[in-house]
């Protein structure tokens, strides 16, 4: 048994989103736009999926997005500590510039697609495993008629559908990552399928042209 559908909703906006400081496992609330594109995109999402499981990381950015798309569809949220963003260890809070500016080799390797070894980032894939193991585990306890909402963060969602997809999440890059309260939707294949999962759609949202969904409702004509 497993859930049919399984969707993976990164979170709203953050001052460190804004600010394009990497924010690993640092806990950030939603700033302002967050909160405004955190019930845009519930409402969005609750008119073409209604879960009947709301699993949502432990981190606050995340919580308060599941949140809000679980009192559209009326149901609680679960958290999981397994659904956290990848952590970035001594780089989290600075800038792409200023990680560049202190650790360059790593960085290069890092934005060459390789696997940086400054103290704490975790690997691609002990995310994906972790990532994985932790939506298999709600999903399977979901019946094949049912959706699973999964709230994380964009580089784990990555790391946990590139593994879904059987591909290798170190190696393979092909998979373009969500804007804020944007999602993927996943469904179950046949029970001897390779993979067990398809893509079916990636990186929908609530349907604002991109500049206006970053801006905030101020920005709307």
């Amino acid at each position: 048994m497993t859930a049919g559908t399984v969707v993976l909703l990164r979170h709203a906006r953050t001052a460190y989103n804004a600010g394009l400081r990497l924010q690993g496992q640092i806990d950030i609330p939603l700033d302002e736009v967050g909160r405004w594109q955190a019930e845009q995109g519930a409402t969005a999402l609750a008119a073409s999926h209604k879960a009947s499981l709301v699993v949502s990381s432990d981190l606050l950015r995340a919580r308060d997005t599941a949140a809000a798309y679980a009192r559209h569809v009326g149901v609680d949220v679960v958290t999981d500590a397994g659904l956290r963003e990848r952590s970035f260890g001594v780089w989290e809070g600075f800038t792409d510039a200023e990680i560049a500016e202190r650790w360059p080799e790593e960085h290069a390797i890092w934005r060459g697609g390789g696997e940086p070894s400054a103290a704490g980032v975790e690997s691609k894939a002990a995310v994906a495993r972790r990532m994985e193991e932790a939506v298999l585990r709600h999903a399977d306890s979901l019946g094949a008629g049912e959706t699973l909402v999964v709230v994380s963060h964009g580089s784990a969602i990555t790391q946990a559908i590139t593994r879904m997809l059987g591909l290798d999440a170190v190696a393979w890059r092909g998979l373009h990552g969500l804007h804020n309260v944007h999602w993927s939707h996943l469904r179950a294949s046949g029970p001897e399928a390779t993979p067990p999962w398809r893509l079916v759609a990636h990186n929908v949202g609530a349907g604002y042209p991109l500049d206006t969904w970053q801006a905030g409702p101020e920005s709307r004509p």
